[in-house]
């Protein structure tokens, strides 16, 4: 399939990647002498310094007609115009200001994590075995490849087989400690015991302990090798649709806005990605997934998602305490009986030059009830166990971090995970097998899976559109079959009913339960079990879980940092390297301030003041300050608030936090 007008499409594509890695350069030189201040500018800033470029086409013909009008500066989102105040600017050079650029694709994605990555990969890996033209773009909010990526990590390499089966004898690939020996540990206040067994779906012969964050560093680096633009410090903040209301791509925010509103001197619109098939891999409760999957009703009948929360920390600890690939998993201690929850400690392989770290970290279940209860600070007494302060004390912490997981498995899979236009990829979907705790292999697969049936249906078209991006969009429906019929649905139906038995049944009880499933009636039924127990939280999720302050014990101990091994919460933020640019709207909306103090504050006691890992959220005299330059991009605050009222958005593109080692 020869298509010379989409061939040459292609080669001015390539052609524009190049300008757009040399406009890039010179923006860093023009950022230079700042000194060392540049260094931590956002990278989404840059779009102010660019040169105007092939890459950024003004609107191509007939966009206009098949895109909702956008007068001004319209937002796709809301359906209501924005506007800037400016005192500096005229009005014909505000409305010249106020077009967007349009980058046009045949695939897009949303998000540069495992499943976006392998979306990218696979497209171009078809493309190439079916000698056609595809160009396909990856945005990112973060300022770099891998630096909003946190994950335990444990990697299940059975996606990585089918994507790349030669990683192995890549030397630039930075997965390469195998999985040595495994312990699934019981934890009292002061002791310990170690179960005979190991979970079956807790084993990992034949797993690599590494750092998903440098993953898909390595992952991008071959992404662009094939072709695809990768474009970091790109905040995807609105969805495009055509009138026919199917989604038409996204639109990158606009930097230089200051928190009153008006044009700072570097102010840049943002441009819109326009695409065929818009594949969406935001990762967990991704902002634009969230709303797409509601403007299309794409849950149906699915339960309503349920989500952790889960902390990391990288140390350097001395030689001899380390044992590379050892894998133990604890429950119990600190954690209350009601809590789901639990720990991981990992030792990695050599790590950029440190042949001795440790990945350590403590996921709780945001199902909790107790509203004065204090994740971060569970983490920090779990760490002082004398288990894990003999391994630390002498050691030094590296990086910190913190992120969501879903946690609603089967039940709370979205009935479709395709739209008129694209679909929705791993964790936005909620792709994670709990009792594993991984959800890397199946993000990636999914976006396999995702890429096949986009290529498909750009290419396999009866109208006459096949191989270009004027057409209708792409229809994916087959994608939603292939992830249940396939693996991944195989994987999550197996796995259905082990983290919900915990919230009906508590610890004993649940653990109980998943032996029972596992080794009685998985069996004897011959595949998943024939019943399906529901998540306890409902329709309303984990924010309906809290009791009011007046129902929940009351705290009277605190926890003490020795500084050593436990840290207050500024100081581990410090080691996120999280940075926004302070003088921007915040982007945490409130949209009821008097609502969160009557009933958040009176009734609750302020719980956000406690589950948020980056202490965004501080209540003083009655009153909410919120710190959104902290913000981890956890999203638990959009989860948990029990009044609905916090709404997470994306900032300027290359805010938040940069991970290297997680």
């Amino acid at each position: 399939q020869n298509m010379s007008a989409h061939t040459a499409s292609g080669v001015a594509l390539s052609r524009s990647r190049m300008l757009w890695h040399s406009h890039v350069s010179r923006a860093f030189s023009k950022l230079a002498p700042l000194g060392a201040a540049s260094s931590l500018a956002p990278l989404g800033t840059l779009q102010s310094c660019l040169p105007a470029s092939p890459l950024f086409s003004r609107r191509r013909a007939g966009l206009d007609e098949v895109l909702f009008p956008r007068t001004g500066a319209y937002s796709a989102l809301t359906g209501a115009p924005r506007s800037f105040a400016s005192s500096s600017s005229s009005s014909s050079e505000e409305e010249e200001s106020l077009e967007r650029d349009v980058l046009p694709y045949d695939v897009l994605i949303v998000g540069a994590g495992p499943a976006g990555l392998a979306a990218a990969i696979r497209t171009k890996q078809i493309a190439k075995e079916r000698d056609v033209e595809l160009s396909v773009c990856v945005v990112e909010k973060g300022s770099e490849v891998g630096s909003h990526i946190l994950s335990g990590n444990v990697l299940e390499p059975r996606a990585l087989d089918e994507l790349i089966p030669e990683w192995r004898d890549d030397a630039s690939c930075p997965i390469n400690q195998k999985v040595t020996k495994d312990r699934f540990v019981y934890l009292t206040s002061g002791t310990h015991w170690t179960f005979p067994l190991t979970p079956p779906q807790m084993r990992n012969h034949g797993n690599y302990v590494t750092s998903l964050s440098q993953v898909t560093r390595w992952l991008g680096e071959h992404a662009e090798s094939l072709g695809v633009d990768v474009l970091p410090g790109f905040a995807a903040s609105e969805v495009l649709y055509r009138r026919d209301g199917s989604v038409a791509g996204i639109a990158t925010g606009d930097v230089g806005i200051a928190k009153d509103g008006t044009r700072k001197a570097n102010f840049s619109r943002g441009v819109d990605v326009t695409a065929r098939a818009t594949l969406f891999a935001e990762g967990c409760r991704g902002s634009l997934s969230e709303l797409v999957m509601e403007k299309f009703a794409m849950r149906g009948v699915a339960q309503a998602q349920t989500y952790a929360l889960g902390f990391k920390e990288v140390w350097s600890v001395p030689k001899e305490k380390h044992n590379p690939g050892y894998c133990e998993h604890t429950v119990g201690y600190p954690l209350p009986s009601d809590v789901y929850g639990g720990s991981f400690l990992y030792h990695m392989g050599p790590t950029e030059g440190n042949d001795t770290l440790v990945a350590l970290g403590f996921v709780v279940g945001l199902d909790y009830r107790d509203p004065n209860f204090n994740p971060y600070d569970a983490f920090q007494k779990w760490k002082m166990h004398p288990r894990f302060k003999s391994l630390l004390e002498d050691g030094t912490c590296l990086q910190y971090g913190a992120r969501t997981l879903n946690e609603g498995g089967w039940q709370s899979l979205p009935e479709d995970l395709h739209f008129p236009g694209g679909a929705i990829l791993g964790c936005s979907a909620g792709l994670l097998n709990v009792p594993k705790i991984k959800g890397t292999h199946t993000a990636m697969k999914s976006g396999m899976l995702a890429a096949e049936v986009a290529v498909s249906a750009l290419f396999d078209a009866a109208d006459g559109t096949a191989g270009t991006d004027e057409g209708p969009p792409a229809n994916l429906s087959s994608y939603s079959k292939a992830v249940r019929n396939g693996w991944i649905g195989t994987e999550l139906a197996a796995a259905a009913n082990v983290r919900p038995a915990f919230g009906y049944l508590g610890f004993w009880g649940g653990l109980i339960h998943a032996v029972l499933d596992t080794y009685i009636i998985q069996p004897l039924n011959g595949g998943p079990s024939p019943f399906t127990i529901p998540h306890h939280t409902g329709k309303g999720g984990d924010r309906t879980s809290l009791k009011l302050a007046a129902d929940a014990p009351t705290t009277t101990s605190t926890t003490t940092y020795d500084n050593v091994v436990s840290f207050d919460i500024l100081t581990s933020l410090n080691r996120s390297g999280t940075n926004h640019e302070h003088n921007q709207p915040s982007h945490l909306k409130v949209n009821n301030m008097g609502a969160m103090e009557e009933v958040n504050y009176k009734l609750y006691n302020g719980p956000e003041g406690r589950y948020c890992p980056a202490r965004v959220y501080e209540w003083v005299d009655g009153k909410l300050t919120i710190n959104a330059q902290n913000c981890l991009h956890c999203k638990a605050c959009a989860i948990k608030d029990v009044g609905s009222n916090i709404k997470w958005t994306t900032p300027e593109g290359g805010g938040g936090p940069s991970y290297t080692l997680m």
